[in-house]
């Protein structure tokens, strides 16, 4: 399973994404969805940038809205992969995150990993 913090990987393009957070989490699901990466997927949406993506499950990919602080949600969602046995990276460059999510046995990798394996937004 592959676990996106797409607030940090947004944040690691100074590309404007300030000025709309819900384009920018748009453009970066579109992304992934579009990818070759393998399949599961779960991105994780916070703030206002919720308002660009609903939630759901769509080309192998699952959006998930934080409910508060998304780091809380990928340490829970990493944390119920590691408990399942199941292999799982997240995508971050938080340090704080990156230390709790690998005591529950994943994987970290940072979002150049994700950006380079991904094909450049359209329009």
């Amino acid at each position: 399973m592959l676990v996106i913090d797409a607030a940090n990987v947004v944040g690691s393009r100074p590309d404007g994404w300030w000025r709309d957070r819900a384009g920018a989490a748009r453009r970066l699901v579109d992304q992934i969805r579009a990818s070759d990466l393998p399949r599961p997927i779960v991105v994780v949406l916070e703030g206002a940038a919720r308002q660009g993506v609903e939630e759901g499950v769509a080309d192998g990919v699952e959006v998930v809205h934080a409910p508060g602080e998304g780091d809380d949600t990928l340490a829970a969602l990493a944390a119920k992969a590691g408990a399942a046995d199941e292999p799982v990276t997240v995508v971050t460059a938080d340090r704080g995150l990156a230390d709790r999510v690998r005591r529950s046995g994943a994987e970290v990798v940072g979002p150049r990993w994700l950006l380079d394996r991904l094909r450049p937004p359209t329009g």
